[in-house]
């Protein structure tokens, strides 16, 4: 009988703990967590951060939202779909499409980190060339593996 109670009070102690906690997100806005709208592509973002790893996060993602801008879709969205597998949501796009859209914001991408001085003057034709010649794949694995 004196372990029936002690489980009782045990379980009894997790269901207020489960519904303090309940209380406790609620306060702090859970309600609408995760109801953020989507940034649009079209409008540039600042990305802070500073040193080789963060200029080359900046590049990618300016280049992303470059390519979704020309695509009419998000950043989050176009990432996704060019995971193996998956086609654009809602969107019917053939490969050509898509790689000419991912050069053109990776190249406009490397103008303003040129612009802003994050990348060299020696370093940005090489880059440029890179973007040109490299396959869809390749960028791929290469912005997307980072």
């Amino acid at each position: 009988m004196r372990i029936a109670r002690g489980a009782g009070v045990v379980l009894f102690l997790l269901l207020l703990a489960a519904v303090v906690l309940v209380a406790v997100e609620l306060g702090k806005g859970a309600v609408g967590y995760g109801s953020e709208t989507v940034a649009n592509p079209c409008h540039s973002r600042s990305f802070t951060g500073s040193g080789i790893d963060a200029t080359v996060q900046r590049v990618v993602l300016d280049g992303l939202d470059g390519a979704a801008c020309q695509l009419g879709t998000s950043r989050e969205a176009l990432v996704l779909s060019l995971s193996r597998g998956r086609g654009f949501p809602h969107r019917h796009f053939d490969r050509r499409t898509v790689e000419k859209a991912l050069r053109g914001g990776m190249l406009t991408a490397l103008d303003r980190a040129e612009q802003r001085g994050d990348i060299p003057g020696f370093l940005a034709p090489l880059l440029r060339q890179a973007v040109q010649s490299f396959s869809l794949d390749q960028l791929l694995r290469g912005a997307l593996g980072l």
